[in-house]
């Protein structure tokens, strides 16, 4: 089921009413009889994949933890381990590996004969075997108990909010809220919807919008001058962003209505000074998860400094090849992971700390931060495009003819031209608000971002002191959702992991 979907506007009230009306200690089993409606509402058979997951790492977890023999202990890690990540093998990754086995042979002028197994991804199987396993691990080295409560246990790993896309939560931070009373909290409810309302309104009127700006692009680069695959670029990362910071937003919104307390997921990423900061504000959850499970245990930063370079981009590596089985992914994961290394190495040499403050490293935090824009736009183009050849199509014909492309769209607008059409071969004019709402979404941000600032405490000091402005907000947000919002059946980007 999608957020963006009439069937989710039914489904959630319906679930909501229920849930407080019946007694504490039917809420789990009901929680977890509405997010396997919620999961099986496209492909009602996926489900059976997330209860063997579930079987598994639960009984796994109670063996973990009844066992005092530390080798004993491990065996049943590893197992658990193998069991959950051959599911993901399986079904994500033995297309991609097959191919690369029979690209490999070729090249010796052997044959492959393997077939492939035509199996289709289920919705957000990466997120449900990363939360599976962050249980186990929790529970092996002994910083969570073992769930007793099978139905507890298994509504944690399907909590319908965060089914499908994450956040990743920690069971020590989910399973015991759903062992608490929650009770009827209008602050918390109130709090919870213009969560909701703010990321419906992410999704589909600002990143939808963009995408139909992007896919123009995307879908026929060789056609596309440089200046529009620029854009396209620049306006797909905030897409992607958008997309994925309203989902996350919505889940953490309609689990505050009903109680629960969800990880802030994204925190104004575009507002970083350094790639390594854009990485400590995008998708927390599973830059946390990788540094926890991955990073620290190959070593982190204690193994010297070429070492710890190499467990960035190893890191990097396999974070890319978690979001998608393709060598474009690989790439964008990789470049990541040495961008980071390379600010860390200039960072670390002290020469950033001797250069005089008139020179370029000591620039406005503003260039900074376009920078930074820039080079995340950059690695993007391999996490957007279908194939590491269309990537490199897409950064080949940008530069070409970047300035007579300019000068070409600078014509067109004062000579009364469609920009539009001339840059994506469209004249939507759904097409030239794009930057209206980018600056909107922008400007609530840096309120978020700089609550000090004398407008940002403007607009607070409005907002919660006039009742209405405050409504004119919402009423505003719904009127974009009902008539600029793009209703086209558009999943949210991380749908596909």
């Amino acid at each position: 089921m999608l957020f963006n979907s009439f069937a989710f506007l039914v489904f959630f009230p319906t679930v909501f009413i229920l849930y407080f009306s019946i007694p504490h200690k039917y809420r789990t089993l009901l929680l977890l009889v509405a997010s396997c409606v919620f999961y099986m509402w496209l492909v009602p058979w996926y489900i059976l994949i997330l209860f063997f997951l579930i079987g598994v790492d639960y009984a796994m977890g109670l063996l973990i933890d009844r066992q005092v023999d530390r080798r004993q202990r491990k065996r049943l890690l590893w197992v658990s381990i193998a069991a959950t990540c051959s599911v993901l093998v399986v079904f994500k990754y033995y297309g991609f590996l097959n191919e690369l086995s029979s690209q490999f042979l070729s090249v010796f002028g052997l044959e492959y004969a393997a077939k492939g197994l035509g199996l289709a991804l289920p919705i957000g199987l990466s997120f449900h075997t990363f939360q599976s396993l962050s249980y186990v691990i929790e529970v092996y080295k002994g910083r969570q108990p073992a769930e007793k409560s099978l139905a507890t246990y298994a509504a944690y790993v399907l909590f319908f909010p965060q089914l499908v896309a994450g956040p990743i939560e920690r069971p020590q931070n989910l399973i015991h809220q759903f062992k608490e009373e929650h009770r009827i909290d209008p602050q918390r409810i109130s709090s919870g919807l213009r969560l909701m309302l703010w990321g419906l309104f992410k999704k589909v009127v600002v990143a939808d919008r963009l995408a139909l700006a992007v896919n123009l692009s995307f879908d026929d680069p060789a056609g596309r001058s440089g200046l529009a695959l620029a854009l396209a670029a620049a306006f797909f990362a905030i897409q992607i962003y958008l997309d994925f910071s309203g989902y996350s937003d919505i889940a953490r919104g309609s689990a505050r209505c009903l109680g629960f307390d969800l990880v802030v997921n994204f925190r104004r990423p575009f507002f970083a000074t350094s790639i390594a900061d854009f990485w400590r504000r995008w998708h927390i959850s599973l830059t946390a998860w990788f540094k926890d499970y991955v990073y620290v245990p190959l070593g982190g930063n204690r193994g010297g400094t070429l070492r710890a370079h190499f467990n960035t981009i190893f890191t990097f590596f396999l974070s890319g090849l978690w979001h998608g089985a393709g060598i474009h992914f690989v790439v964008w994961g990789t470049l990541n992971g040495i961008l980071i290394s390379l600010q860390r190495a200039y960072e670390g040499s002290g020469r950033a700390a001797r250069l005089p403050a008139s020179l370029a490293f000591k620039v406005p935090s503003l260039l900074k931060r376009l920078a930074v824009f820039a080079a995340i736009s950059i690695t993007l183009i391999f996490f957007r495009a279908s194939s590491l050849s269309e990537a490199m199509l897409v950064l080949w014909r940008i530069p070409r003819r970047l300035g007579a492309d300019v000068a070409g769209a600078l014509g067109e607008f004062f000579g009364g031209g469609s920009v539009s059409y001339w840059l994506f071969g469209s004249s939507d004019i759904g097409l030239g608000i794009i930057p209206i709402l980018i600056v909107a979404v922008f400007a609530v941000e840096y309120v978020q971002e700089y609550p000090d600032a004398m407008l940002s405490r403007m607009v607070r000091f409005r907002f919660v002191t006039s009742r209405p402005f405050r409504w004119s907000v919402y009423y505003v947000l719904i009127f974009a959702i009902l008539f600029l919002g793009v209703y086209e059946r558009a999943p949210f980007i991380y749908f596909q992991f």
